[in-house]
């Protein structure tokens, strides 16, 4: 079915701050656009009901921004993330330095620690430089950052309408990039997330105990990788549910301001964090960060050369 689809891969070029490089982009076709599902896992994320949205053609990044990219944006710049600013980030338990003894725990999700001085630079803190992985996702990234890079490439960061459209490739009404069969721990793994038991026992059996490189495993109809596993993927969008439902009400109330992100990440499982599909969704502070939150720009088409007026 995959073949249906015409890819259109051009180079959106990156306007502001003098910018040289080009970040490979593919038109993703207008029309009417699914958002949603009638068949939600977890209705109390808002995941439901299917609706539609007509919306304009615009040009996304066939995969997340990676670490060259977002070192180029650096050392343009001058930027300095959130996370630097702060001194300290999220880290997975397994992946905490052997060399820090003592880290403190998040209540009710003791699986992330505060580690002082991890960033995009050292992803897990001090002596991970996770930018010699320069084709793997930049992490660490809060929305402030993706959006600063965004402002900079001329672009922007898409909808959640526009996100699920293009995941969709094209194939309407489906759960995954792929179409509806489910990913599990031995035979079928179409994406980079958890295998084995969650939190504790990653097998890595997709062969990726942490990110992959950004351009990994197969894309989809529209040319677009990684669309769900791997890293979250920071959206335009606020964090909003309608529901009438008292703990869902009591629960935005506690995360007011908070960015909508998708796609899920490698850190998910069936068994636990069953978000790496198209309709799943989750919301963070736009100044939080961790190692499996990433993001990809978007542009409006609106001129004849195919370059954003954002």
């Amino acid at each position: 079915m995959r073949g249906q689809n015409t890819i259109h891969t051009t180079h959106a070029a990156l306007r502001l701050s003098g910018a040289p490089e080009v970040l490979e982009a593919v038109d993703i076709p207008g029309g009417k656009a699914l958002i949603g599902t009638n068949a939600p896992l977890i209705p109390d994320d808002g995941e439901g009901p299917i609706r539609g949205k007509t919306l304009r053609p615009f040009r996304m990044m066939k995969r997340v921004v990676t670490n060259a990219d977002f070192a180029r944006f650096v050392d343009q710049t001058g930027y300095i993330t959130e996370a630097e600013r702060f001194g300290w980030s999220f880290v997975f338990h397994t992946d905490v330095p052997k060399d820090i003894i003592q880290t403190q725990a998040v209540a009710g999700i003791e699986w992330w620690r505060k580690v002082d001085g991890a960033n995009w630079r050292q992803v897990n803190g001090p002596g991970t430089e996770n930018t010699l992985l320069t084709d793997h996702p930049a992490v660490q990234i809060s929305w402030n950052d993706a959006h600063a890079f965004a402002r900079w490439c001329g672009g922007r960061l898409p909808t959640e309408a526009e996100w699920e459209h293009a995941a969709r490739g094209g194939l309407g009404d489906i759960r995954y990039p792929w179409g509806d069969d489910e990913p599990d721990d031995t035979g079928f793994m179409p994406c980079n997330i958890w295998q084995g038991r969650f939190p504790d026992g990653n097998t890595g059996a997709d062969g990726w105990m942490g990110t992959a490189p950004a351009q990994s495993f197969a894309p989809n109809g529209y040319g677009l990788y990684n669309m769900v596993g791997n890293v979250w993927e920071w959206t335009a969008d606020f964090y909003r549910i309608k529901s009438l439902k008292k703990r869902v009400k009591e629960k935005l109330n506690a995360m007011k301001g908070f960015r909508l992100l998708k796609g899920g990440s490698y850190l998910c499982h069936q068994s636990y964090c069953h978000r790496y599909r198209i309709a799943a969704r989750t919301g963070n502070s736009p100044d939080s960060t961790t190692p499996h939150q990433g993001f990809r720009v978007v542009w409006d088409i609106n001129r004849s050369d195919g370059v954003s007026e954002t």
